[in-house]
């Protein structure tokens, strides 16, 4: 047996598209390298992602002196026709807010969340 991870092994739920977003919307002021440094993504590629999300509605982007400012429009809906009838606040709430709801599952010992 070879050291390659298993299939299963190789995917994650949501796209790095969703990562950036959920990192601008807990930090409006976060730097662009931040994002990538804490999504294990270049720069480059989160740039071109903040142009998409710009150019489809989901985000604003405001120069604040040096820095930039983003903004998130909570009611754009989601890009895949089988989520369209969901604005995007939906899951941006279910991943910033879990800590505050009563029914959020607590997080594993030892996790990065503890």
């Amino acid at each position: 047996m070879g050291t390659t991870p298993a299939r299963g092994d190789q995917w994650t739920f949501l796209t790095n598209h969703a990562r950036v977003l959920l990192r601008i919307a807990g930090d409006p002021e976060v730097r662009l390298r931040d994002v990538a440094a804490g999504i294990g993504i270049t720069e480059r590629a989160v740039q071109i992602i903040v142009a998409d999300l710009e150019a489809s509605g989901y985000l604003t982007r405001t120069r604040v002196g040096r820095r930039n400012r983003y903004t998130i429009d909570p009611t754009v809906a989601l890009r895949h026709p089988a989520e369209a009838d969901h604005p995007v606040g939906d899951l941006l709430g279910a991943f910033l807010h879990r800590e505050d709801t009563p029914d959020a599952v607590p997080a594993e010992p030892g996790s990065a969340d503890t």
